[in-house]
């Protein structure tokens, strides 16, 4: 998180009133319901697992073993099925 100093982008009236009630220390000020973002948005994680479990899914529907997939990916066999076992497909 990237620390902002309220002097350089309120009003000098806005400091004022807000330095009646905290002077010195760091306030979170949270985003907007409407603006968060979701797990792995930001950073792009959430694209690359989606990517990854189609890879997956097609190269099991294409005749791949469980075993196989989770050898190659890493994941363990339980992980593997929930993937292609999932009915939100």
């Amino acid at each position: 998180m990237k620390y902002v100093r309220i002097d350089k982008i309120l009003p000098d009236d806005l400091v004022k009133e807000i330095q009646k009630y905290i002077q010195g220390e760091y306030v979170y000020i949270p985003c907007l319901p409407e603006k968060r973002k979701r797990w792995g948005e930001k950073s792009k994680s959430r694209d690359s697992l989606k990517d990854r479990n189609e890879k997956i899914l097609n190269q099991y529907i294409g005749g791949q073993s469980i075993s196989n997939l989770a050898e190659e990916f890493f994941l363990s066999h339980s992980s593997i099925k929930k993937i292609v076992y999932n009915k939100d497909k």
